[in-house]
């Protein structure tokens, strides 16, 4: 797995802030849907790519950039000839293991007080592990937590905007604490919501329980409910996996196939299968 030290940064860009609003309630996460120009008409970054964010941060030992990656969180595009590329951002903090402090992440909270007009610097373009794949009969199962949503949403639209006629089955599992925070799933930014005519597309939500008192997202409950056709689908031999969250979804989903293909034993023959068929691809963050 690729490490943040591993990609270039020396070729930067700078962008611009065409927009930014928040798309899950006051009450909730914040995550922001930010939308930039890139200011240089080469710059090019496609549905199954990722571009950098460099942060200039201090530190201990001085001035340092602090690099980040997002996916392209919709279809590439253009504004006055510059390209138009789009990120989803959440809010982030985390708790210092000795200290017990809290600190703000750098990128994220640098991003989310960008106002329109400000001016950022980026890297890349990046290739993602997820690719959509040639043959238009493949299946795809999609898992997304969060802002993992991002990928998918630009992989969803190019499929049927772009690439067209396709034929084989595409299943979005998602996960949130509520119905509010379900990004581009909702009635307030629901764009994916477009596809659910479509004969070959479905999408599943995993919620919490109780939201407000921060239970678990059951995701396991979301994949095992649909039993009969994953189990379908991964017993043929064009089926994709693709998943991005946090670290602890891997856990989660490995309990989840094991139950649904019937052993642990299954699960994991089948996994290295589609490992070494390229046919599994993740992005934990």
């Amino acid at each position: 797995m690729a490490h943040l030290s591993d990609f270039d940064t020396e070729k930067r860009y700078k962008a611009v802030v065409k927009d930014t609003s928040r798309l899950t309630p006051q009450n909730t996460e914040e995550v922001r849907e930010i939308i930039l120009e890139v200011k240089d008409s080469e710059f090019e970054c496609e549905v199954d790519q990722s571009f950098g964010v460099l942060v200039k941060a201090t530190g201990d030992f001085g001035n340092t950039f602090h690099h980040r990656l997002y996916s392209v969180a919709d279809l590439p595009s253009r504004i006055n000839g510059n390209p138009k590329i789009t990120m989803l951002v959440k809010r982030c903090s985390y708790i210092d293991d000795f200290n017990g402090e809290e600190y703000k992440g750098v990128a994220s909270n640098y991003l989310c007080d960008r106002k329109k007009g400000d001016e950022i610097t980026v890297t890349g373009p990046f290739q993602l592990p997820f690719r959509v794949p040639e043959d238009k009969t493949a299946n795809m199962i999609l898992i997304g937590m969060g802002t993992g949503i991002a990928p998918f949403r630009a992989f969803i639209k190019h499929i049927y905007k772009n690439v067209k006629d396709w034929e084989g089955k595409i299943r979005l599992f998602y996960g949130a604490r509520s119905g509010l925070e379900l990004l581009y799933l909702n009635d307030k930014d629901g764009d994916l919501t477009n596809y659910y005519d479509k004969d070959t597309f479905e999408a599943f939500h995993a919620l919490s329980k109780r939201p407000h008192w921060a239970d678990s997202i059951e995701l396991e409950k979301a994949l095992e409910e649909q039993t009969t056709e994953l189990k379908e689908l991964l017993s043929k031999s064009n089926t994709y996996v693709y998943v991005a969250g946090y670290a602890n979804i891997l856990n989660k989903l490995n309990t989840s196939f094991s139950k649904i293909l019937g052993s642990e034993e299954k699960w994991k023959l089948r996994k290295a299968e589609l490992i070494a068929g390229r046919k599994w691809a993740e992005i934990i963050f």
